[in-house]
């Protein structure tokens, strides 16, 4: 099943459900809001789909999450270009929902810092959870999504603390669908994907994440509730700009396509201001 929070005129938005080829609408302004209500069980809501959103064009998916964690060095070749070793635990830092964009808008940051790209799977919640374990972590997975953790690598290295390079307001395209798992097999393996002006920089699969998707919701939960509509961003693979020698950084103007087969497409042009 995939699900997307539309947006038509004057600022309307509106909850989807893809049907035979179109998108229907459900009773409820955005996807965060109806995973208020269906929690993980937003493959039952197929009955509510209405009339047809013809002319909406989508929007970030989840517009309002509670909490958005991300993980970094989470595939093998990502943590060996950054010459480290294999951690024992996630390396975790937060966004805020200001971070998050629309699978279409501009990517839109000052002249003069160094921007890099990080394609990445994100998890959605669909159950509370709090000292999860594994199993029931799992079977809260309400959907996945594609994510870019767009990073402004001379602030992000600043410190030895991330935050100031990763929570920049409206730098990290969320989208283009959520999908069911049941759509979507990430155990088994599936592609991460980034492209820039069309030239391929990134493809690793999710069968080499050191922490999987229930992993990492579960170990989060230990520390800081989840909710349903919170996302969590389970990391990049090999090949992002600051990993190559001499590093590569967005210029304005660059195309960044991000890429998860079975979900979608994010196509964000990067600008300066």
């Amino acid at each position: 099943m995939k699900l997307a929070t539309l947006a038509g005129r004057h600022g309307v938005t509106a909850a989807a459900i893809r049907v035979e080829g179109h998108w229907r609408r459900l009773p409820f302004p955005d996807l965060n809001d109806l995973l208020t209500h269906t929690g993980a069980a937003i493959d039952t809501v197929a009955h509510l789909a209405g009339e047809a959103l013809e002319g909406w064009r989508l929007a970030c998916p989840l517009p309002r999450p509670a909490k958005v964690v991300c993980c970094g060095l989470n595939y093998a070749d990502h943590i060996r270009e950054m010459g480290r070793e294999l951690p024992a635990h996630p390396t975790l830092f937060a966004k805020y929902a200001d971070s998050l964009l629309g699978p279409e808008d501009d990517i839109a940051l000052p002249a003069g810092v160094d921007v890099d790209w990080e394609a990445e799977l994100a998890v959605v919640v669909g159950a509370d959870l709090e000292r999860a374990d594994v199993v029931t972590a799992g079977r809260a997975i309400a959907a996945y999504t594609v994510a870019n953790d767009i990073s402004v690598r001379d602030w992000q290295n600043r410190t030895l603390q991330w935050f100031q390079g990763k929570a920049w307001d409206r730098s990290t395209p969320l989208g283009p669908v959520l999908v069911t798992p049941d759509e979507i097999d990430v155990a088994g393996g599936v592609d991460v994907i980034c492209r820039v002006n069309g030239v391929q920089r990134q493809r690793g699969n999710t069968k080499t994440l050191v922490f999987d998707p229930a992993a990492l919701l579960a170990y989060v939960s230990t520390f800081t509730r989840l909710r349903p509509g919170d996302v969590v961003l389970t990391g990049t693979p090999g090949g992002v700009g600051m990993g190559m020698k001499p590093p590569l950084y967005l210029a304005d103007g660059d195309v960044v396509e991000t890429e998860i087969p079975g979900i979608g497409t994010l196509q964000n042009r990067f600008t300066t201001r």
